[in-house]
């Protein structure tokens, strides 16, 4: 797996221990790229930090069913090494960067804090390491391109379908798992979705149960 100028082998190319930005929503993946908008100080501590060693940082979310207003709440159990590929300071107390998907990993227990920020000890998907191009193969593209194009078109949204057409299997699985606006719940279970064709199919089921709900909604409407 290759991030930024790291190509990332195996996991013994992965720290055993990584800071956490607990991040509600927020779905990173493998070869994904998030942008990331820093301004709380701890959080702006563990950017700098992150910049002076080896520029990674664990993506995961708090708990969705418990409570996320907590001084320390509780997180899942999966989350995503990010690479920090790009650094830019905004001026007003803000970092702008942006995060390449490395490999998913599991929390084996917290460790002591550093800066305000929270620390754990993780195990890494070593699978995610693996090239991906045979597993890509095992996934229904006109499938999941028939239920996108079946979203937009009932959100009145448009894509770059050259570019949507152009794009290679896994990177359209994750890139649109990533955007897709679902909650919390249904961005952990594409996160913690085996493999790359059950990640395609849980996207596509979740949608087309919002599509059903919102067919319902307009049906419950008009009458």
């Amino acid at each position: 797996m290759k991030a930024g100028n790291v190509t990332y082998s195996n996991l013994s190319d992965l720290p055993d221990t990584v800071p956490l930005f607990p991040l509600s929503g927020a779905l990173l993946l493998p070869a994904g790229n998030m942008p990331l908008n820093v301004f709380e100080p701890r959080y702006l501590a563990m950017i700098e930090d992150a910049m002076a060693t080896n520029r990674l940082i664990g993506m995961v979310q708090p708990q969705f069913d418990v409570d996320e207003e907590a001084e320390i709440p509780e997180l899942c159990d999966v989350g995503c090494f990010g690479r920090i590929t790009a650094f830019q300071e905004a001026g007003d107390n803000r970092l702008v960067v942006n995060l390449a998907g490395v490999c998913r990993f599991r929390l084996i227990r917290e460790e002591p804090g550093v800066n305000g920020y929270r620390v754990a000890r993780v195990e890494g998907f070593g699978d995610d390491l693996e090239d991906n191009t045979e597993a890509a193969k095992a996934v229904d593209r006109d499938g999941l391109l028939r239920t996108f194009k079946q979203f937009l078109e009932a959100n009145d949204m448009e894509a770059d379908w050259d570019g949507v057409r152009e794009a290679g299997t896994e990177t359209l699985v994750n890139t649109l798992s990533m955007m897709s606006p679902y909650g919390p719940a249904e961005k952990q279970a594409l996160l913690e979705a085996p493999d790359l064709k059950t990640r395609a199919e849980t996207l596509v089921a979740i949608t087309e149960i919002m599509l059903a709900r919102e067919a319902g909604d307009d049906a419950a409407t008009l009458q």
